[in-house]
C-alpha cells in the first residue's frame, strides 16, 4: 500500500524522494494550491548538504545556492567584529558544504525529483484535518471530506501540524517573545561598499539583524529579530518601516544603513515547542516541524527536516510500518532535543545578550581561535 506524507515543504517532499527511491508508493497530502516555501533565504550548513546528497539533489541546490566565505558576528551597537568563521578548505575538508539560499531553490529540486518519480502522487489541495488507523492501514481525513488511505501515514505538516494536534494533543505552539522582521532587497539597490560574500549578523542588546545574498546573488536577505516580549502569534503580517526600526537602537552606522536600504517589511513572531520523547502513534509519525520545532538562531530548521527525511527513509521497512517509525523516533529524539536547547541558549547568549552578558560573550569568544570554534560545531556538523 501507499505511504501518506502529509505535507508538501522541504521535509515532506524529502520524505517522499526517499522512500519513493527506496521502492515505495508514496502521496504526498499538500493544503494549499502549489507546492511553494514561504519565506526567503535560509542557510544550509554541512549536515543539511549531506542529507540533500544521499536524496540525489545535493548537485543541484549547490548550482542555486550562494557560497559564502564567511560567517561574521559584529556588534550591533560599535559594528566591531566580535568573531568570524571562514568557511574556507580547511572547513569544507572537515565538515563540507555550506551556503545560502532561497527556500525555494531547496524546495524546486526536491519537487522536480517528486513529479518525476513514477511512484510519487502529488495531490494539493489536499488539507489533511485528521487520521483514523486500523491494524491494517490509515486514512487520512481532507478538509474536503474525502478520505485517502494507506500504510502508513507522515505528518510533515508545519509548526501547526493538524497531525500532532491528533496525535500529541499539546495545544498551539510556544510563543518565544521575539519578533522577526523580514525583507529582500534587490542587490543593485546596495551600494558597493557595503557588499560582502558574508554572512554578517550584528548582535545587539535584546535584537539582532543578519544579512546575506541569495537566488544567485539577485537579492539580499535580511532579518532583524527583536526580543519585545510579544505574546501573540504572527505570520507573514506587513509592517511599515519606521515600526520596523523603532526595535533597533542604538544600532551601528552600518547595520543601519542596511536596514534603511527595505522599503517593505514583514513580521513573524517565533514560535517552538518543548521537545517530547515520542511522536508516534502507531503507523503514525511526526517529522519536521511538526516533531520538533526550533527557533531560528542555529538554522537548523530545514536541515533537521531533512535529517529526518533521510533517517526515516532508513529505519522504513513495509512489513514493519509500527517498528520501522518506533526504530525512526528512537534514533532521532536526542539530537533533535539538542539542537532545540542549543537554538534558544544561541538566543539568549550569543545574538540577544546586553550589558554584562554582552561583554562576556565577547570575551569568550575572543578566546576561541578556527580551531576551537570547529570542535563547537562538530556535534552538529559532523
Amino acid at each position: 500500500m501507499t505511504v501518506l506524507v502529509v505535507g508538501g515543504g522541504i521535509g515532506g517532499l524529502a520524505t517522499a524522494l526517499g522512500l519513493a527511491t527506496a521502492g515505495q508508493r508514496v502521496t504526498v497530502l499538500e493544503a494549499a494550491a502549489v507546492f511553494e516555501e514561504i519565506g526567503a533565504g535560509i542557510q544550509v550548513g554541512p549536515n543539511g548538504f549531506r542529507m540533500l546528497d544521499s536524496l540525489g539533489v545535493g548537485p543541484v541546490v549547490r548550482s542555486r545556492a550562494v557560497h559564502v566565505d564567511e560567517l561574521r558576528l559584529r556588534c550591533g551597537v560599535s559594528g566591531r567584529v566580535v568573531a568570524s568563521l571562514p568557511l574556507d578548505e580547511t572547513f569544507r575538508t572537515r565538515f563540507g558544504t555550506y551556503a545560502v539560499v532561497h527556500r525555494n531553490d531547496v524546495l524546486t529540486p526536491l519537487l522536480d525529483a517528486c513529479q518525476n518519480h513514477e511512484l510519487i502522487d502529488l495531490r494539493p489541495n489536499s488539507g489533511v484535518t485528521a487520521y483514523t488507523q486500523d491494524a491494517s492501514g490509515v486514512t487520512a481525513v481532507l478538509r474536503s471530506g474525502d478520505l485517502v488511505s494507506g500504510s502508513a501515514l507522515i505528518g510533515a505538516d508545519g509548526l501547526r501540524s493538524a497531525v500532532r494536534r491528533q496525535l500529541v494533543g499539546d495545544g498551539d505552539p510556544t510563543v518565544s517573545g521575539h519578533t522577526t522582521f523580514r525583507a529582500v532587497i534587490p542587490a543593485p539597490a546596495v551600494p558597493a561598499e557595503l557588499k560582502e560574500n558574508v554572512v554578517t549578523l550584528w548582535a545587539g542588546p535584546h535584537y539582532h539583524v543578519v544579512w546575506y545574498v541569495i537566488a544567485g546573488g539577485r537579492y539580499v536577505n535580511l532579518v532583524a529579530t527583536t526580543d519585545n516580549a510579544a505574546t501573540e502569534p504572527m505570520t507573514g503580517v506587513p509592517v511599515e518601516h519606521a515600526d520596523v526600526m523603532k526595535h533597533f537602537t542604538p544600532l551601528c552606522p552600518d547595520a543601519r544603513r542596511v536596514m534603511e536600504l527595505a522599503d517593505e517589511w514583514r513580521a513573524w513572531v517565533l514560535c517552538d515547542r518543548a521537545p517530547i520523547t515520542d511522536w508516534q502513534d502507531s503507523r503514525v509519525v511526526l517529522l519536521g516541524d511538526a516533531a520538533h520545532p526550533v527557533l531560528q538562531y542555529a538554522a537548523q530548521g530545514a536541515c533537521q527536516a531533512l535529517e529526518d527525511a533521510v533517517c526515516l527513509t532508513s529505519a522504513f521497512d513495509p512489513r514493519d510500518v509500527v517498528g520501522s517509525f518506533a526504530r525512526y523516533v528512537a534514533q532521532r529524539r536526542e539530537r533533535t532535543a539538542r539542537v532545540h536547547h542549543a537554538s534558544r541558549s544561541m538566543g539568549r547568549e550569543v545574538y540577544h545578550p546586553a550589558g554584562e552578558a554582552a561583554a562576556a560573550r565577547d570575551a569568550m569568544f575572543a578566546a576561541w581561535g578556527v580551531a576551537d570554534l570547529h570542535e563547537r560545531l562538530e556535534w552538529l556538523y559532523g
